[in-house]
């Protein structure tokens, strides 16, 4: 058994302009010479920012398009040789919504199952499971055209937990979902990962990738920037600190008081301060004893850099 779930070896991707309004355009190139294994049971993020290339990877990984060189495989089969192979592997979670929209919730969700040669009888065990954790049970007879994106969205994702697919591709998955449920299918996903399953997501929240993720894989402009876990990860943006100060009254002018450090970011919200910096430890620490001479403090938090902290000194 082949011990990683992918395999990409100098992927590249480039899309050439058609048309006659694009021609005499350049040729994008999505994706240039990516090269990244992932483990079995990992929950593994690609991350970057709008147009990096992660959700062309994703869909030359489920096989929705060819690359244009490079090698890349799914539980050891070619993506390009053995599509069918790794679609009967995989479950997909794309940005674009990819529910039946002339059937109801519950059909969407039986009919995924019975793909994936589900059982008629334990499709319909698991559709009652999913329905009450997504929270869709109202509008189970509801033909998906008539609900809202974000309800849209819940069908999609949901369709992943009605199978067993090795492998799981979760692009930007939490759209539309309110903080409960985000949270519950964290969990899920977990156990998910426990079990055995690699799940393979991109996010623009990198709170949840900070929280979820085993291993993390930052590109830009179709490149790898940075790959790793969080320890890892944090020791490429050291001396970075977020500081949180609550006052008895907020001191005044704090804006300017702040500016010398030249704050990566910075809000002032009542008498809440929260602020990024990068600066040795003691001069933090410095400062935050000054800022106490000024006004009383209720509460004072300083921790260091997070991911996004990381991913803004990545993109710089």
């Amino acid at each position: 058994m082949n011990e990683f779930a992918l395999q990409v070896e100098n992927l590249v991707k480039v899309y050439q302009p058609r048309g006659l309004r694009l021609r005499g355009r350049m040729p994008v190139r999505a994706v240039d010479g990516l090269s990244f294994e992932v483990q079995r049971g990992q929950i593994f993020g690609l991350l970057g920012p709008n147009g990096a290339g992660k959700t062309t990877t994703l869909k030359v990984l489920n096989t929705l398009i060819r690359p244009t060189s490079g090698r890349a495989s799914v539980l050891g089969f070619d993506v390009i040789a053995q599509p069918l192979d790794v679609r009967r592997n995989i479950s997909v979670v794309i940005q674009e919504s990819a529910a039946e929209l002339f059937l109801s919730t519950l059909d969407n969700l039986l009919t995924f199952a019975r793909f994936h040669s589900v059982p008629v009888a334990e499709a319909r065990r698991r559709a009652e499971k999913v329905m009450d954790l997504f929270q869709l049970r109202e509008d189970a007879a509801r033909k998906v055209q008539d609900l809202s994106g974000g309800f849209r969205r819940r069908v999609q994702v949901a369709k992943v937990f009605m199978v067993d697919t090795p492998v799981v591709f979760m692009d930007e998955f939490s759209t539309g979902m309110d903080p409960i449920l985000k949270r519950a299918v964290m969990a899920l996903l977990r156990e998910e990962a426990a079990r055995g399953r690699t799940i393979v997501l991109t996010t623009q929240i990198l709170s949840e990738a900070e929280e979820l993720c085993d291993d993390i894989l930052i590109m830009n402009k179709g490149k790898q920037v940075a790959r790793g876990d969080l320890h890892t990860l944090k020791l490429l943006s050291e001396n970075v600190y977020d500081v949180s100060l609550t006052f008895e009254k907020l001191p005044a002018a704090i804006e300017q008081h702040l500016a010398p450090l030249t704050p990566r970011r910075m809000s002032v919200s009542g008498n809440n301060v929260e602020f990024s910096v990068k600066a040795d430890e003691a001069r933090v620490l410095a400062l935050v004893a000054e800022l106490a001479k000024r006004e009383r403090v209720l509460r004072v938090e300083v921790s260091g850099a997070s991911l996004e902290d990381i991913f803004v000194e990545l993109m710089k």
